[in-house]
């Protein structure tokens, strides 16, 4: 078998929506790595779920290794040489927006950014966002099972999903486009998909639940002396604000100061923690004096030593960006990052753990935190001042994957597991958990073309 190329789609989509190994060359992996360059046997743009359809069912004929790129952050890893590349960029439409029933039909090369701002005006929202909104799609969002900041009230991509199309790897289209919250008739086929990384199917289009625009925000930045009055201030805000609890975000020392560095920052960077708190309601009024009070009584029970209240949209802004500022950590000359989750009260000591073993074996390594931990998740970055042989990740991934094991927690997140996860799944699955995934694997991608080698290991499935 020889694979396909380029010209062999020829009769499928139109020149323009196909690019040759060469062309595709010219893209970047992802936008974290502007200096790698996308290496496929050809990157193909189908504008609709049939051409979505057509070029699997060719491909599967074939035996072809087909990938799928949506956003590019990363979270499924990187496409190879010997692979076709199906991008949903020219799947971008937000065909449908229900006002009424709070649902939206949208393509899956949707960005998710688009659909916020469409959705603004309606007085609307949708239940993602993260600081990847601009460049972020649906369709990865979905594939992903996408997290972000306001999991703690929203929820996962998982709880935002009412239907899905999805093309299975032989050019089926399973169109189940539901719009209903309450749907029990037979299995939940949507939710195989959900999280699967594009190993099971090509999500197409999707139908999403929608939520009320909050009319009042409220945003604090929050300086404290210590992890313990970290989860003493969680509780307050949980116990406080139920119900409209938004944004919980713990930025570790290291982080702060890397996204203060060479711009005004908003609190000086002396403390070993920095807490954003953010809630929404329906009554600005009373939200912001509630707010307030709040805020006021965790300085005076010490928790926090030090904090700074938003008083326009401007500064909501300034102190989000704040959070969001992270291509700095990418600068370094090499740098590993990992998705990882495990209980709060769990998180000093493993981290504790974590650093001192980094400092036993690389003494120049930087150890980088930051994440939503009112839902457990850490982005843990490694950072190091020159570039380290290539067997370092895995060293790194054998110091801090093993500890999470007895603690209950998990070695992917939010950010899946991609390709440079597979060997670690058993630190978070059991053997028959797993032995399951290969089993659904087998039976809805036989041929193992749909993103192999992502998820599961690239041996046989049988």
């Amino acid at each position: 078998m020889n694979g396909l190329y380029a010209e062999d789609f020829a009769d499928l989509l139109e020149p323009s929506a196909i690019l040759n190994a060469e062309q595709a060359a010219q893209r970047s992996v992802a936008p974290s790595r502007p200096g790698q360059a996308l290496q496929v046997r050809c990157l193909l743009r189908p504008n609709s779920t049939e051409q979505v359809s057509a070029i699997l069912n060719r491909c599967h004929a074939a035996g072809q290794p087909v990938t799928v790129l949506g956003g590019l952050g990363g979270g499924g890893g990187f496409s190879h040489a010997h692979e076709v590349a199906i991008s949903t960029e020219r799947m971008n439409a937000i065909e449908h927006i229900d006002s009424r029933a709070s649902t939206a039909l949208v393509q899956a090369g949707c960005v998710l950014q688009t659909l916020h701002e469409q959705l603004q005006p309606l007085g609307l929202s949708y239940g993602v966002d993260y600081g990847g909104r601009g460049s972020a799609t649906l369709g990865g969002n979905i594939a992903t099972n996408a997290g972000g900041s306001q999991v703690l009230r929203y929820g996962m991509t998982r709880e935002q999903v009412l239907g899905l199309e999805v093309v299975l790897a032989d050019g089926t289209v399973l169109s189940s486009l539901n719009r209903m919250l309450k749907n029990n008739a037979g299995y939940d086929l949507k939710q195989l998909f959900i999280g699967s990384e594009g190993t099971l199917g090509i999500v197409t289009r999707a139908v999403v639940r929608l939520r009320p625009l909050p009319v009042s925000q409220n945003t604090a930045l929050l300086a404290l002396p210590g992890f313990d009055q970290v989860t003493a201030l969680l509780a307050h805000c949980q116990r406080n604000f139920p119900g409209s609890l938004t944004g919980f975000e713990v930025m570790w020392k290291g982080f702060y100061c890397g996204a203060v560095q060479n711009h005004v920052a908003p609190l000086p960077a002396e403390q070993p923690f920095y807490v954003l708190v953010e809630t929404s309601g329906a009554d600005p009024l009373r939200d912001r004096e509630h707010f307030e009070i709040i805020m006021q009584q965790a300085l005076e029970h010490e928790w926090a030593v030090d904090a700074v209240l938003a008083s326009s949209q401007a500064q909501r802004n300034a102190l989000w960006e704040v959070r969001e500022r992270v291509m700095w950590i990418m600068s370094a000359p090499d740098w590993h990052v990992f998705d990882i989750s495990l209980a709060p009260s769990a998180m000093s000591d493993y981290l504790r753990t974590i650093e001192q073993e980094l400092a036993s074996h690389w003494p120049n390594a930087e150890l980088v935190v930051f994440g939503h931990i009112a839902d457990g998740n850490l982005h843990v970055f490694v950072r190091f001042p020159e570039k380290m042989p290539q067997q370092t990740y895995e060293q790194l991934c054998a110091l801090l994957y093993p500890p999470l094991t007895p603690l209950g927690g998990s070695m992917a997140a939010e950010h899946g597991v991609g390709q440079s996860k597979v060997a670690h799944l058993h630190y978070s699955r059991t053997p028959e958990e797993i032995a399951l995934m290969r089993l659904l694997k087998r039976s809805l991608d036989p041929l193992n073309i749909l993103n192999p080698g992502r998820v599961l290991s690239t041996r046989p499935l049988t």
